[in-house]
């Protein structure tokens, strides 16, 4: 992913659209049970977790650029969302 559609992405933000989806009620209910468990507000923001942790795999995956990857990996090692996007400024 180049890393002004990263900067973009990671813009807490930015315009958001409403979609309809059918998902099982039993799925909906276990969503509910494990996203206040995974530090979620509720059911809405896990699904969009996963749809983009899903999204950022397959287009680290279709695109090849490993900018994405990098950043989640320092992510998950406990580097804050605002040192990411002042490092991101740095090389842009």
């Amino acid at each position: 992913m180049k890393s002004e559609t990263l900067k973009k992405r990671l813009n807490k933000n930015r315009p958001m659209s409403t979609v309809t989806i059918r998902i099982p009620e039993d799925v909906i209910e276990d969503l509910k049970r494990i996203a206040p468990l995974l530090g979620f507000s509720g059911y809405q923001p896990l699904i969009r977790a996963y749809i983009g942790q899903g999204l950022r795999e397959d287009l680290e995956r279709l695109e090849g650029d490993n900018l994405s990857a990098f950043i989640e990996s320092l992510k998950r090692r406990g580097v804050s969302e605002k040192i990411v996007n002042e490092a991101l400024q740095d090389i842009t």
